[in-house]
């Protein structure tokens, strides 16, 4: 990454901790922030929602909210007046820099996985847009593009809490080698 590039990227990202690392390493965990990016959801909502274990879901939420990814939000009423101690979205996961870069494998996979899920719950009718393509390109314009990817993006995504009256759209970029 040449020096003008490493610049423009330390502006706007910094380099995630080790556990705010393996924070994100879980699909499950993505999911989580995700639902709780929209709105503040409490253990048993987002059980609900995912589908899982509400202790599964606390043991994720906890590791979350000991990264700091994932923050308590003020205790409310439920329906049922009950107080219920709900959670939202620290708002920082998109300015971290690759933080799953220099983890193993199936780690590096979790966006992945969490990606097909969501995509799969919303069903075939939900996709808006298909790009498609196979590129050859070196090391040094991978990173180019990648880098230009991003100046859009981040455009969006500092300003989407201007958009929340419009329809929620989810997204993945990956660049992958080819099996030879």
């Amino acid at each position: 990454m040449d020096d003008q590039v490493a610049a423009r990227v330390a502006d706007r990202r910094r380099e995630a901790t080790a556990r705010e690392a393996k924070a994100l390493g879980h699909p499950l965990r993505l999911r989580i922030l995700r639902l709780c990016g929209e709105r503040e959801l409490t253990n048993k909502e987002l059980a609900d929602r995912l589908g899982k274990d509400p202790g599964t879901v606390l043991y994720h939420v906890r590791q979350l909210v000991e990264a700091g990814l994932l923050e308590q939000a003020p205790v409310r009423t439920g329906a049922s007046g009950a107080l219920e101690k709900p959670y939202r979205g620290a708002g920082k996961t998109w300015w971290l820099d690759g933080p799953l870069n220099g983890e193993d494998e199936d780690t590096r996979f979790g966006p992945i996985e969490a990606f097909q899920d969501e995509l799969r719950e919303a069903g075939p009718g939900s996709v808006r847009v298909v790009e498609r393509f196979a590129l050859h390109l070196s090391p040094e314009e991978a990173t180019e593009l990648d880098n230009r990817i991003l100046d859009i993006l981040d455009e969006y995504v500092a300003t989407d809490g201007q958009r929340l009256d419009r329809p929620l759209l989810n997204g993945i970029f990956l660049l992958h080698r080819m099996a030879e």
